[in-house]
């Protein structure tokens, strides 16, 4: 596997490429074959920022670190990369051992043979015998008891800040994935450069999704 790095304005030395190639590859142990691997160093002001970008067969993650000097930097950017290729595996894990409900006969329902009105007869005729009574008793009459459901317990909801859930600068749609990525956060209140103002979660299925609030 080989590992491409893209440096902006910035110096990366050997041993800062061998410490970032050998921290795929553990992540490649919990993810499974990767397909691509992709550093970007780059600085803003005082702040050294590392993004990695890996891809395998059918999902992708994109982690970001940000410190003082570059080393910290990258062990940030693949200690999220990580997190994530973990919560990943779990929930394929989970998935794949949910089990198969094989179809009963209740679900089934009778059979059909193509005859109309001869399925009643054949329930009636598979039914248990009546067996006669003696004179004087009267046969008890069956009754079926209905049971309901309860009431469904009431959830509260997840209250977020909006340090949490908002965004402060204007962003594009793709440095706003990038972003909740990053922050590990499954709702992301933004705006664009134009203003206008986005709605950015995460679905049950794990992929995202972008409503757009009209003005």
């Amino acid at each position: 596997m080989e590992v491409e790095f893209t440096a902006r304005q910035v110096k990366i030395s050997k041993t800062m490429k061998d410490g970032a190639t050998e921290g795929v590859e553990r992540i490649a142990l919990v993810l499974g074959k990767i397909t691509s691997a992709k550093f970007t160093f780059w600085a803003e002001r005082h702040l050294q920022i590392v993004e990695l970008a890996l891809q395998t067969r059918n999902h992708s993650i994109v982690a970001k670190g940000e410190a003082p000097s570059q080393d910290s930097a990258v062990r940030e950017a693949l200690a999220h990369a990580e997190l994530q290729a973990q919560r990943f595996r779990d929930k394929s894990r989970t998935q794949k051992r949910l089990p198969k409900v094989a179809p009963t006969a209740e679900t089934r329902g009778p059979r059909k043979t193509g005859r109309p009105g001869l399925e009643p007869k054949l329930e009636a005729a598979a039914e248990k015998p009546a067996v006669a009574l003696p004179l004087g008793k009267k046969r008890k009459a069956a009754i079926t008891v209905h049971s309901f459901p309860g009431k469904p317990a009431v959830v509260e909801p997840h209250i977020l800040s909006a340090a949490e859930a908002l965004a402060i600068r204007p962003m594009t749609i793709e440095e706003a994935v990038k972003e909740a990525e990053f922050r590990d956060r499954d709702l992301l209140v933004f705006r664009n450069p134009k203003g206008d103002l986005f709605v950015l979660h995460r679905r049950r299925d794990g992929e995202m999704e972008l409503v757009e609030i009209p003005a």
